[in-house]
C-alpha cells in the first residue's frame, strides 16, 4: 500500500471558508453552496469559535421563514474539534471513528487554523482500493434506506433526517419516480431561501442506482464520475435495498484497514525506495495512487499510466501508451522553458515546478509537476518518472484571496491597503527624482440622499458610475481608490508642476457634474475635494493621506463641488 498519507495532503486548505457569528443562516449557507464545501468556520476577532454544517442545515426549521435570518452562531457547533497538520490520516480515522464526527478543524503548530479535514476527504484519498476490489455493494449497506413520501413538506423531511441521523432520503415521487434529498440539497435550499415546498418539487430525479452484486470500486467510481455522494442500491428485482456514499465505503473496509495500516504503508515506502530499480514494482505501488504518474521510457514515450492519470486528463492508457507527453502540452510554455526543464532532468537527476497542460477535452489546467530520472545499478537513465497532481483550484483561491485584500469589492478599484502600498512606491520614487505628487481627496456630496431616497442598488450603481467617470480623467500611472463609502483617493505622481494637479481637480468636477441616469432617472450630484502635495504638505503617507482630507473638508465649508489645497490655515481651521 504506501506510507500513511500526512492529513495536510488531503485536507481542503487555501480559501478557509469563514463568516461572523451575527452572519444569517441563510447567507452561511449560499457561500456553502458557492464554494461547495459542507462546512463553514465561525470567526470573531480572527478566532475560530465554532463550526456549522451540512448536519446542522437539517435543524433550520423551513416552514418559518424568519428561521433562515437567524445567526449561524445560534446554530454553530462549539468548541471546534481540532487535529494537527502532521497526523496522518490512518490515526485521523481513528479520531472519526472515535469522537462520531464528520468534520476536524486542522492547525499548525502554533494552532493556527490551515484546513478542514472531512470524511469524505479520507474516502476520496486514502488507499482503499485493494480492500474495494475484494467486496460487492451488498457488503457496505449499514441499514435499509430511509424512504418520504414526496407530499410530505421541505421542514418535515429535514426532521426526519435529523432524527434518524441520516445524510440523504430517498423521496417518493409517486408516478414520477424515486428521487434524492441530501443535507448538501438542503443547504441550498436554505442559500436560496426556498419555502416549505413538497419534498417531490425539490427531489433529484432520476434516482442512480447501483447493483448489490457489483464492485464496491465500481460504486465509487460512479460517484467520483458524478461528482454526487450518494447512490441508491438495488436488488435483482429492481427494488431500491439502500442507500451508499462514501462514509458506508470507509466504515466497511475500515477496521481491516486499520489494522494493516503501519505494515501496509512501511511496505510501500520501501517499494518507492527501490523503485529506480524495477519499473514492475513502481507500476504496482503507484496504481493507486490519487496523484497522477506517468512513466516514460528513456527516450521519452510513455509506458505507463495510472488512474488518477486518466481521471485527471480524460486520456485512457490505450490512448497515450507509445506517444510523446507533448500529447498534454497547452502552447502556453515556450521552448525555453522546456530547456530548462530538460537541463535540471541532466544536471541534478529531478525537476519539480507548475505547468499548464491541457486535458482531452480542451480544458487547460495547471499541475504541480514533479518528474524523476530512474537509473539502473550503472547511474544510467532508463526511465522518467512524473507524478502532478492539478492545482487549478488552488491558485484561483490564491487569485481570489489576493482580489478580496487588495481591491474594493463594488468597484473593483484598489483598496486602502494596496493605496498606501502605492503611495509609499510614489514617495520614495518622487524622492530620488526629487519630483512632485498629489493626493486628490474626493468626496461625492449629499450622497447619503441617493441612497435614502432611492436604495443601496442605485448608490451602488452612482459609485460604479463615478468610478469610471474618474477614471476617465486619469492618465494611465494615476491611482483612483476607494476607501469606502463614497470616499475616493487619488495619487498623481510624476507631476512636473503644482497647477498639473489644480486641473486634473477641475477636470473631475466638470466631469461629475454632467447628470448620472440611475433606474430612468437623472442625478446630478456633486463632488468636494482635497489637495495635498509631496513634499511641502507632507512626506509619508499618512501626513498626505490626513492633509487632503483636511482640505476636502474646508471645501464642504466652503459651498462643495470646489477644491481645496492643504495649507497650515486649512488645518488650523479645520
Amino acid at each position: 500500500m504506501g506510507r500513511p498519507l500526512p492529513i495536510s495532503r488531503i485536507m481542503h486548505s487555501g480559501l478557509l471558508l469563514r463568516c461572523p457569528p451575527q452572519t444569517s443562516i441563510a447567507d452561511a449557507a449560499a457561500r456553502m453552496a458557492e464554494n461547495s464545501v459542507s462546512s463553514i468556520l465561525i470567526s470573531e476577532n480572527d478566532m475560530v469559535i465554532g463550526i456549522w454544517t451540512e448536519r446542522d442545515a437539517l435543524t433550520v426549521d423551513f416552514s418559518k421563514p424568519e428561521s433562515f435570518e437567524r445567526p449561524v452562531s445560534s446554530v454553530m457547533s462549539s468548541p471546534v474539534l481540532t487535529l494537527p497538520c502532521d497526523m496522518d490520516a490512518g490515526e485521523a480515522a481513528l479520531r472519526f471513528r472515535e469522537t462520531g464526527k464528520r468534520h476536524f478543524l486542522i492547525v499548525d503548530d502554533r494552532g493556527m487554523p490551515t484546513g478542514i479535514l472531512s470524511q469524505t476527504d479520507l474516502a476520496l484519498n486514502q488507499g482503499l482500493e485493494p480492500y474495494l476490489r475484494l467486496r460487492e455493494v451488498s457488503t457496505a449497506i449499514p441499514h435499509p434506506p430511509l424512504v418520504t413520501d414526496g407530499k410530505l413538506p421541505l421542514s418535515e423531511v429535514a426532521t426526519i433526517m435529523h432524527r434518524h441521523q441520516a445524510d440523504a432520503v430517498v423521496v417518493d415521487c409517486h408516478d414520477e419516480g424515486l428521487g434524492i434529498l441530501t443535507e448538501r440539497d438542503i443547504v441550498r435550499l436554505i442559500a436560496r431561501n426556498t419555502g416549505n415546498a413538497l419534498a417531490a418539487d425539490l427531489a433529484t430525479r432520476p434516482l442512480l442506482t447501483v447493483g448489490e452484486s457489483d464492485p464496491l470500486i465500481h460504486a465509487r467510481d460512479l460517484l467520483i464520475n458524478h461528482r454526487i455522494r450518494h447512490l441508491a442500491v438495488i436488488n435483482s428485482q429492481d427494488e431500491v435495498t439502500g442507500l451508499i456514499g462514501y462514509n458506508d465505503m470507509l466504515a466497511g473496509a475500515e477496521q481491516m484497514y486499520l489494522d494493516d495500516l503501519r505494515e501496509a504503508l512501511e511496505q510501500r515506502d520501501r517499494a518507492l525506495a527501490q523503485s529506480r530499480q524495477t519499473l514492475q514494482l513502481a507500476e504496482r505501488v503507484i496504481e493507486s495512487s490519487f496523484e497522477g504518474i506517468m512513466v516514460t521510457d528513456k527516450n521519452v514515450n510513455i509506458e505507463f499510466v495510472n488512474p488518477a492519470f486518466t481521471h485527471l486528463t480524460g486520456y485512457s492508457q490505450d490512448e497515450v501508451i507509445g506517444k510523446s507527453p507533448q500529447i498534454l502540452s497547452s502552447g502556453r510554455h515556450d521552448s525555453e522553458f522546456y530547456q530548462r526543464m530538460w537541463n535540471s532532468l541532466v544536471t541534478h537527476g529531478y525537476w519539480r515546478g507548475e505547468i499548464w497542460n491541457r486535458r482531452k477535452t480542451g480544458e487547460l489546467y495547471l499541475e504541480l509537476l514533479t518528474i524523476t530520472a530512474i537509473t539502473d545499478n550503472e547511474g544510467n537513465t532508463t526511465h522518467y518518472a512524473g507524478l502532478f497532481t492539478d492545482i487549478t483550484q488552488n491558485r484561483k483561491n490564491e487569485e481570489q484571496i489576493r482580489q478580496l485584500a487588495y481591491y474594493d469589492a463594488l468597484t473593483g478599484i484598489p483598496n486602502r491597503r494596496l493605496l498606501e502600498d502605492r503611495l509609499e512606491h510614489a514617495i520614495r520614487h518622487a524622492h530620488r527624482r526629487s519630483s512632485l505628487l498629489a493626493v486628490v481627496f474626493m468626496d461625492l456630496d449629499h450622497f447619503k440622499d441617493v441612497n435614502d431616497r432611492l436604495g443601496h442598488a442605485a448608490g451602488d450603481e452612482l459609485l460604479l458610475q463615478f468610478t469610471s467617470r474618474v477614471q476617465s480623467c486619469l492618465r494611465e500611472d494615476d491611482t483612483l481608490a476607494r476607501l469606502g463609502g463614497d470616499e475616493f483617493i487619488v495619487l498623481l505622481p510624476d507631476l512636473e508642476q503644482v497647477e498639473d494637479a489644480y486641473r486634473v481637480a477641475e477636470r473631475l468636477i466638470a466631469k461629475n457634474q454632467e447628470p448620472y441616469r440611475i433606474d430612468g432617472e437623472a442625478l446630478t450630484v456633486g463632488s468636494s475635494i482635497g489637495i495635498s502635495l509631496y513634499p511641502q504638505d507632507g512626506t509619508t503617507a499618512s501626513e498626505l493621506l490626513q492633509g487632503a482630507d483636511i482640505a476636502m473638508y474646508r471645501a464642504k465649508q466652503d459651498g462643495r463641488n470646489l477644491f481645496r489645497l492643504f495649507s497650515p490655515a486649512v488645518a488650523e481651521g479645520a
